[in-house]
């Protein structure tokens, strides 16, 4: 892939200040896009990384934003065309956990879970549908999980939300396939991230009995693959669920 394959592009990435989010800004950078991205809460996070894109020579913007929001996010989107001139790329990467039985997971924990994972996939989606209608072009990628197709005990509001995430983008995909507009979900596997960070060492001996190449993917691996879906080269691919997870599923 060449290294300019998204130069003059613009992309958005909710939730980009860390983990999985941060290494698809810098990796969308990297090809030569200009990169607005969202934060909650990681103010100087995402400060950071914004100056670490501009020393690129990429422009870039953070927005502190709920991505559960739909205001919020019709407001963003507006705002960042204004700002960028147009929006090419849209990453929906902003998800949460808050793991549990369902026997003691509370009705709060189950919608800030739906909310924040699955909600704010339409709420995004929904604020450039048009825009990119109108200039006959654009690239939805939206994160899911490989649990999202397999389930996952004590995650029954995550595994909800990214199963939702996957029959959301072969949808739209098939809504939006005629007008230019390539929409794929990414499921990864096992990260390291902050959310895997807080696994012990025997769940993440358990987690390792799980995948035939017997290791977690780094960020910048699921990165890799969205930066494909991203150009020019995945034109012919729409409405797909990638899994980068190890062989997880098979």
């Amino acid at each position: 892939m060449s290294e300019q394959s998204l130069l003059n592009k613009v992309a958005l990435v909710t939730g980009g200040s860390r983990g999985i989010g941060k290494a698809i800004a810098l990796s969308l950078a990297d090809a030569g896009a200009d990169v607005a991205l969202t934060f909650l809460n990681s103010k100087e996070s995402a400060e950071s990384l914004v100056e670490e894109i501009r020393a690129k020579g990429r422009k870039a913007k953070a927005y502190q934003s709920n991505a559960s929001d739909f205001s919020q996010a019709n407001e963003l989107v507006q705002k960042i065309i204004q700002e960028f001139g147009k929006l090419d790329i849209l990453v929906n990467n902003a998800g949460i956990t808050k793991d549990g039985l369902l026997l003691r997971m509370s009705e709060q924990d189950w919608n800030t879970v739906i909310d924040t994972n699955l909600k704010s996939v339409f709420n995004f989606t929904k604020a450039v549908y048009r825009p990119m209608m109108s200039q006959q072009s654009g690239k939805i990628i939206n994160i899911a999980s490989v649990v999202g197709l397999t389930g996952n005990a004590g995650q029954a509001n995550y595994v909800a939300a990214k199963a939702g995430v996957i029959g959301f983008t072969k949808s739209v995909a098939k809504e939006l396939a005629s007008r230019n507009i390539q929409i794929n979900a990414v499921a990864p596997g096992f990260v390291d991230t902050d959310m895997t960070g807080k696994l012990t060492d025997s769940q993440k001996e358990a987690i390792l009995k799980l995948i035939p190449m017997k290791r977690t993917a780094k960020p910048e691996e699921i990165a890799a693959v969205v930066r494909f879906l991203a150009s020019s080269e995945a034109d012919y691919v729409t409405g797909q669920v990638l899994c980068v997870d190890g062989g997880m599923v098979m």
